[in-house]
């Protein structure tokens, strides 16, 4: 038997060979642009006081600077990882890759909130064709046995652009590099963005879905129309005295939502190219991890939101103060997730991501704590305990979970899951920066500070009720997570070289009705010259 027909037989990707050193270079480029996400999405955060200053935003838009990212990025997440199944993965890359460049030196020119704001959703827009390729290639890139370690370094990574944005931003924002205040913590974006495209297009091996699929145009109208019903309302209805078009468009979301499973399904049957494949739902570890992806992207979009506010207008530090009282806690994170994938999942399963759970609500409890006791004149050294206790925890979810969602897809639906797994996050992330008028604005607004003193007793109290919420929801993400394999299961194509052929997904809808290409030698994806 000949080393394709071994491929073949296995369902590894041929392009997967251990000996290819390409496929390296290839990971630290795809790394180097989720970095480049995950690292604008905090250095924004860390800059919102100064940029509320120097555009004279309101806080409704610097939700938008937030959230419309969040929001553009979210709703484009499936149609981008559908666009890299049809036209190729490493061709989305390389063009959300240019779009995001693009976008950022659009931000770093804004001339107002609006034009800033404006730019963001571009730039989301754009991170949403970039994006969900990087676990598409890795996917199809790595041989089962060796993704447990590539995800551990995603992990790992995640947990650097935590620590690296915060910082990087203060130092950028106090620095105010030749006069232009913000304004470089969109523009640092530039030299990476160039540098991914000109390696990219090197050293990336073009894939694509091995059956020909169609773009549903149908279903990306639906699935944006669904997010943008419900994640608007909530962004823009305090700043609006939450008027009744707010909630009726929030109502109608999950109308929407309905129409477009219903849709799915015909388009299923019509001609095998559906936007979302409903399949992978069939799959207990998918849904069961892209459940817990939402809910942890709703705390996460309230805590990071509302903790620079609480450090940088309650408590009136600088930027650089609040920057450097975050590293313990992204330290945290990049540790505990660089050893879970390696160390503890394969032993305690998902006992890691539960433990993960428990331990950050544990943290916010301290938290919670000694922000009460301390109030305005708490330390930033009476902080770390509970950031470092929250970060471990999360480094103990965010690498495996991801390991675990795509453990049993198969390569032909890469992209979609990738954008499914990346939109759920996302989705959550709005939400949660959507509730923040809720859970945070709403005791601020009530309290009406006037001088410094009440401001940050109002903010102290608000950032406590926020953590309050946050830790009832990563409640109901541990009991979530009793849905998830007790154990972790190999890939879908085998844990190494020598496995067998896979199984196909379980057939959906009417009997005899495919889900979707079989999986096995037939499925076998190929890389496509460049």
């Amino acid at each position: 038997m000949n080393a394709q027909q071994t491929d073949a037989a296995t369902g590894a990707d041929p392009s997967a060979d251990a000996g290819d050193k390409r496929r390296w270079i290839a990971l630290a480029i795809v790394m180097t642009a989720a970095f480049m996400d995950l690292v604008d999405a905090t250095i924004v955060n860390i800059a919102i006081p100064r940029i509320e200053d120097d555009l004279g935003a309101s806080f409704g838009a610097i939700q938008w600077i937030t959230a419309g990212y969040a929001l553009a990025f979210a709703a484009g997440l499936i149609t981008g990882g559908r666009l890299g199944d049809i036209y190729g993965r490493k061709r989305l890359f390389l063009l959300g890759t240019a779009g995001f460049t693009l976008a950022s030196a659009l931000c770093g020119l804004a001339a107002n909130p609006e034009m800033l704001v404006a730019s963001r959703l571009l730039q989301g827009a754009a991170a949403a064709m970039m994006v969900p390729q990087v676990l598409s290639i890795v996917h199809v890139t790595f041989p089962a046995h060796e993704r447990g370690k590539v995800f551990g370094l995603f992990g790992a990574i995640v947990g650097l652009g935590a620590v690296s944005g915060p910082l990087l931003g203060a130092l950028l924002t106090e620095w105010n590099i030749a006069g232009l205040e913000w304004r470089p913590i969109f523009l640092i974006n530039l030299p990476v963005g160039v540098a991914a495209l000109v390696l990219g297009r090197r050293f990336i091996t073009e894939s694509k879905a091995p059956k020909a699929l169609r773009l549903d145009l149908v279903g990306v109208v639906l699935v944006t129309a669904a997010l943008i019903l419900l994640i608007y309302p909530l962004t823009r209805g305090r700043e609006l005295d939450w008027p009744l078009w707010g909630h009726l468009m929030m109502a109608a979301s999950p109308l929407v939502f309905a129409a477009l499973v219903v849709h799915e399904r015909y388009k299923t049957r019509k001609d095998g190219s559906p936007l979302v494949e409903l399949s992978l739902f069939r799959v207990k570890s998918f849904a069961a991890g892209v459940t817990v992806q939402l809910t942890f992207g709703i705390v996460l979009g309230i805590f990071f939101l509302v903790w620079t506010l609480y450090m940088q207008i309650g408590l009136g530090w600088s930027a650089l103060k609040a920057g450097l009282t975050g590293v313990p806690f992204s330290i945290a994170v990049s540790a505990a997730a660089g050893m879970s994938v390696q160390l503890f999942v394969p032993r305690f399963g998902r006992k890691v991501l539960q433990t993960g759970a428990l331990t950050m609500i544990a943290g916010i409890l301290v938290y919670f704590f000694v922000a009460g006791r301390y109030g305005a004149d708490i330390a930033p050294w009476q902080m770390i305990p509970a950031l470092v206790v929250m970060g471990l925890g999360m480094g103990l979810i965010v690498a495996p979970l991801t390991d675990a969602v795509l453990s049993e897809v198969p390569k032909e639906h890469a992209g979609s899951a990738s954008g499914l797994i990346n939109t759920t996050g996302q989705m959550g992330n709005a939400l949660g920066l959507g509730l923040v008028s809720v859970v945070f604005f709403s005791v601020v607004d009530e309290r009406g500070p006037k001088v410094p003193q009440e401001v940050a007793a109002a903010f102290t109290d608000a950032f406590r009720n926020s953590l309050g919420w946050a830790a009832v929801v990563l409640a109901a993400i541990f009991l979530v997570m009793f849905a998830l394999p007790a154990k972790p299961k190999q890939h879908l194509e085998g844990g190494g070289p020598d496995d067998g052929p896979a199984a196909p997904l379980p057939e959906t809808g009417t009997a005899g009705e495919s889900a979707g290409p079989a999986v096995g030698k037939d499925a076998v994806e190929a890389p496509v010259p460049a």
